[in-house]
């Protein structure tokens, strides 16, 4: 078993009087779709938020790629190797599309200030790289005819997508998605699912927080389910469906379970 790229051990954080999380961890192997899923107030939020920077921890311990990082604020996380994406989208929408995909690639920024200020040959250099970076993933999200279009002018589904570009474009070795299904119709998700198995054979590894079961099921390679704050499951796809405390906690004593990864092309390769 390869080594996991990120390793989150008992991690815990108060609100006041309420205990949201109570020594959760979770182990994301290199190039694995990883979902995180639980029912409404299970603290998946707020242990994501803890992993990416926007939710300082009482207790816990973060490595990536073998190496210890403290996740106090978002920038240092993604310098670190993480990018994240939002539920609730947070694109600069006045900005172009490939504008917003260039201030993510600015994370790896090489020259200094003055050199930006004196608009050397070193920054016109960069700056040209930096563009045709956008350009590449702009393409890779599908969106190469959409460069020149203000982000507000996108569809739900393209902004979306442009999220992604805008977060790849710091070359992360996670990328945590937060509900990127939210409000997509069944062809976005679709394009969306295929755009993350893209992603998947790059080599980077995907952390996905999700509702929509029948895609985490159908996507991750393993999920990991919280409860109340605490973690109660984790394993497969096929394994957690068929958890009692997962039926009990989240798809209810009576759901019949949805076909997971491995089960649905098992049951494509009998027919």
């Amino acid at each position: 078993m390869s080594r996991p790229l990120l390793q989150v051990q008992g991690v815990s954080k108060r609100f006041g009087g309420v205990q949201a999380l109570s020594e959760v961890g979770l182990d994301v192997l290199p190039g694995q779709v990883h979902g995180l899923i639980g029912p409404n107030g299970a603290g998946k939020t707020t242990f994501f938020n803890t992993i990416t920077g926007l939710v300082p921890v009482d207790a816990g311990r973060f490595e990536l790629d073998g190496r210890a990082y403290k996740p106090s604020a978002v920038h240092l996380v993604a310098k670190a190797g993480i990018a994240r994406t939002f539920q609730n989208i947070r694109l600069f929408a006045d900005m172009t599309a490939i504008d917003n995909v260039r201030v993510g690639r600015h994370v790896r920024s090489r020259v200094g200030w003055w050199q930006a200020v004196l608009r050397t040959r070193a920054f016109l250099h960069e700056e040209q790289l930096i563009t045709d970076k956008a350009r590449e993933l702009l393409a890779f999200v599908g969106l190469e005819g959409r460069a020149q279009q203000t982000a507000r002018t996108l569809s739900y589904g393209d902004q979306r997508r442009l999220e992604i570009a805008r977060a790849l474009a710091t070359e992360p070795k996670l990328l945590a998605l937060d509900e990127p299904a939210a409000g997509m119709n069944a062809t976005e998700k679709v394009q969306l699912r295929e755009l993350i198995e893209r992603i998947r054979q790059q080599g980077r590894a995907v952390l996905l927080i999700e509702h929509d079961v029948k895609l985490v099921m159908g996507l991750c390679d393993h999920v990991t389910v919280l409860d109340q704050g605490r973690l109660i499951a984790s394993g497969s796809p096929a394994e957690v469906q068929r958890h009692p405390a997962v039926i009990a906690a989240y798809l209810g004593a009576s759901h019949a379970p949805v076909a997971a990864k491995g089960d649905a092309q098992q049951g494509e390769g009998a027919r």
